[in-house]
């Protein structure tokens, strides 16, 4: 297993992690597999989405700020990052994308995101990369 360390700068925010996932790839010399991602915490997350355009993930923490909004009446977690926990467990804690030729298998547009919801903090994102066979 291998860990990124993963620095964020606001309170939510996605940060295109592909490049280090697929250094984590190559460096393992896998042909041919799976790389199985998870982040060890509550109030963050991991996803796939499109990397080329950056609205695109301006447009995905605005909706979650709508639909989970921070300020939102009733909670009663005391931490005041309840809206933090709800988004991580929306987008979800781990991914898994396939190798093929030592290479994550991803669409022309997609990316791999670190999704950060009580930032600005210093994070890990585990890698492990499982051969086929």
């Amino acid at each position: 297993m291998t860990t990124i360390e993963v620095k964020t700068h606001h309170r939510n925010e996605l940060l295109d992690v592909t490049a280090q996932v697929a250094r984590v790839v190559s460096d393992s010399g896998v042909h041919r597999g799976a790389a199985v991602l998870y982040v060890p915490h509550t109030t963050a997350g991991c996803t796939i989405n499109e990397n080329a355009d950056p609205d695109v993930r301006h447009d995905i923490l605005l909706t979650l700020s709508d639909l989970v909004p921070q300020d939102r009446r009733g909670y009663r977690h005391g931490e005041g990052n309840s809206d933090a926990h709800t988004k991580a467990s929306l987008i979800g804690f781990s991914q898994t994308v396939l190798i093929e030729n030592g290479r994550l298998v991803l669409g022309t547009w997609q990316g791999i995101y670190f999704a950060e919801f009580d930032g600005p903090r210093n994070r890990h994102m585990h890698v492990r990369v499982v051969p086929h066979g």
